[in-house]
């Protein structure tokens, strides 16, 4: 689910009373839902106003053709590219490093610099350490003021990953291994201390039925963006069809699955406390040209610079995606998310992340600009109070 959504504050108290589970039926539950799957008690979201703690923009760095993870010589130095996930960082980000790694430390070399400290950048230096390398962070930013901070949090490893006619054709493949490699390493994740890594439940709602969904988005869909999930079905949880009466939720259709999410301030900071108990160690440095890479003492280097590296290596392939996210006060009670009218609530230890997308996976196109536009944020609230008030308490 990678719709995003902004919740109303101009909702009563009384339209958001959903303590519990509204079923109809028997005390099996409702006609075709076995009583174990019955949905547990959904709690509110609170929406007022004065919970919006934040807005912030995130630019995906979408290429064409997929990330860039290719070797070349630079100021002297040998350089693994590893950047142009799209929307797809994250849950990529293990995969690639596995890919880029053996690259970096090919014939034996075990002194390695990676720039960049986001996801990319950290799951590198992992990986790079585990092999028995000796790695240098170095990066202008670090959590939580990169982009990489801004991002959903979703498992998403084909969001915006690629052009289906522009991938090469050994890509998807490529993709599949990244993404089973990821999947793994995030299992490693779950139950830690700060949920860094989760499950939870997304509820997909809509007036239209799921096949005139689908028929209305690749009659709208003008990007040919890939689209890989089929590859790695076995992965995730399937979408079951909820019985009318089952949900609080007041659409005709309710769909339900289960999906992982990354709070990302906890993951963050997990990942980068292990890497500096592992030895690693992070300087702040800023790179203008490439040339700038003769001032590092190690002879390789592993490029993961992200939406940067459009400037810092001229790489006009690299296209900036806008998503806009809005940012409510947590809610631990709450542990379900929702996919409605184009936008997405998704709950996080960190905040409830609130996003609208709109019809296409084209808004936010060449769209570079990183200022928070609160009157958007605003229409995604609309859509959300619409819902809620159709609910019953």
């Amino acid at each position: 689910m990678d719709r995003r959504g902004f919740l109303s504050g101009s909702m009563t108290a009384g339209a958001l009373a959903l303590g519990g589970c509204a079923t109809a039926g028997t005390a099996a539950g409702p006609a075709g839902l076995a009583f174990y799957d019955r949905p547990p008690p959904l709690a509110p979201i609170r929406v007022h106003p004065d919970r919006l703690f934040d807005i912030t923009v995130c630019l995906r760095p979408f290429r064409a053709a997929g990330p860039r993870l290719d070797v070349e010589q630079v100021a002297g130095k040998r350089v693994v590219h590893n950047y142009g996930h799209g929307g797809s960082g994250w849950s990529l980000s293990w995969g690639s490093a596995a890919v880029v790694v053996p690259k970096a430390m090919e014939g034996g070399q075990r002194d390695i610099a990676v720039i960049g400290c986001g996801a990319l950048g950290l799951a590198a230096a992992l990986t790079a350490q585990r092999e028995g390398a000796r790695v240098t962070i170095y990066a202008k930013e670090r959590m939580p003021y990169i982009r990489s901070a801004r991002a959903t949090g979703t498992w998403s490893p084909d969001s915006r990953v690629a052009k289906a006619a522009d991938a090469p054709t050994d890509f998807p493949a490529l993709w599949e291994q990244m993404t089973r490699t990821s999947f793994k390493a995030y299992r490693g994740l779950l139950g830690l201390p700060g949920e860094p890594v989760e499950w939870t439940d997304r509820y997909n709602l809509s007036d239209e039925s799921p096949e005139a969904v689908r028929a209305r988005h690749r009659r709208e869909d003008t990007m040919g963006f890939a689209a890989y999930g089929s590859r790695v079905a076995d992965l995730t949880p399937r979408s079951i069809m909820m019985p009318p009466g089952s949900t609080p939720f007041p659409t005709r259709y309710v769909q339900r699955n289960s999906a992982l999410q990354f709070n990302i301030a906890a993951l963050g900071h997990v990942m980068l406390n292990d890497f500096l108990l592992a030895g690693g160690k992070l300087e702040t440095m800023e790179f203008d040209t490439p040339a700038d890479l003769a001032r590092l003492p190690q002879p390789v280097v592993i490029n993961c610079t992200g939406y940067g590296a459009r400037t810092l290596w001229k790489d006009e392939s690299i296209i900036p995606v806008r998503g806009q996210i809005a940012w409510l006060i947590p809610q631990p009670e709450v542990k379900y998310g929702i996919s409605y009218r184009d936008l997405t609530v998704l709950p996080r230890t960190d905040g409830i992340v609130i996003q609208g997308t709109g019809p296409t996976e084209a808004v936010g196109w060449n769209d570079a600009n990183e200022t928070p536009d609160r009157a958007e944020a605003e229409r995604e609230l609309a859509k959300v109070a619409e819902l809620y008030s159709r609910m019953k308490g």
